[in-house]
């Protein structure tokens, strides 16, 4: 299995940090958030990855060609390293659909691949998780009940997904007619989840039927979750509740005292 980290968001919530750093390149106990990610994936045992650039692209590609621990090229891989590919959007931030579609050429062809978002910390076995994806699944989605205000919809018998719920706003989506938030078990996404590689594929069919904007050489802006209520309406999408799952979103300023202290703690 692959994976896919999400790295080239703006880090607007992390300010003034993010004035001079990519929020990727944001330290928890002196160590980048994105390697704890990929060292976390590298100690699961995921050997390749690609991650997405836009945001002080320059330091982030800076940052992979200065690891020991990481390799850019295939020729180069070796046991205990980690490849790591580049997918670049510089031209345009492409959200997280159109970074997955972006970098089809580097997830067709895996079987499957996970994708993490770089500013997730969590105590999530990956080795497990995997373990979890059924054969039909086209997308995994590893959620639990955490406390939040925006939640994935599933069926509560199959956890196929069905729709998302905003709890401030009393807005919500469903896949079928006639379904309501009442009748679904309401979970919380955790930016964790393994994708079927024939997703780039229906993606590109998504972009066509909606009508996407198409630049060739920039690619296509639209969120994955906005995809995910598409491609449920069709394939099978799964959620996986992690039971106890530890999990800090380091996206603001206060969250990285605590974040420090789940590095801390060795979780």
């Amino acid at each position: 299995m692959k994976a896919m980290i999400f790295a080239a968001g703006l880090g607007t919530r992390l300010k003034p940090l993010t004035d001079t750093l990519p929020k990727a390149l944001v330290p928890v106990c002196g160590t980048p958030l994105i390697e704890h990610v990929a060292r976390k994936l590298l100690a699961s045992g995921i050997t390749e990855a690609v991650v997405n650039i836009h945001y002080f692209a320059d330091k982030v590609e800076q940052w992979v060609n200065g690891q020991s621990w990481v390799v850019t090229d295939k020729s180069e891989k070796a046991e205990g390293k980690m490849l790591i590919e580049i997918s670049d959007e510089r031209n345009l931030l492409l959200e997280t659909g159109g970074a997955v579609l972006h970098a089809r050429k580097y997830l067709e062809g895996c079987g499957r691949f996970l994708i993490h978002n770089v500013d997730i910390l969590s105590n999530c076995d990956i080795c497990w998780f995997e373990k979890q994806v059924k054969e039909d699944a086209l997308a995994t989605l590893l959620v639990s009940e955490r406390k939040t205000t925006r939640f994935l919809l599933f069926n509560p018998e199959t956890l196929r997904l069905v729709g998302w719920m905003n709890t401030d706003s009393g807005d919500y989506h469903v896949v079928s007619e006639g379904l309501v938030p009442a009748q679904c078990r309401a979970l919380a996404f955790s930016g964790i989840h393994i994708l079927s590689d024939r997703v780039p594929e229906l993606m590109q069919e998504y972009v066509e039927e909606k009508g996407l904007p198409v630049d060739e050489v920039r690619g296509t802006r639209f969120p994955i979750m906005n995809f995910y209520m598409w491609l449920a309406a069709r394939y099978p999408v799964y959620g996986v509740v992690a039971d106890n799952l530890e999990f800090i979103d380091v996206g603001k300023l206060d969250a990285l005292k605590p974040a420090e202290e789940f590095v801390k703690r060795g979780v």
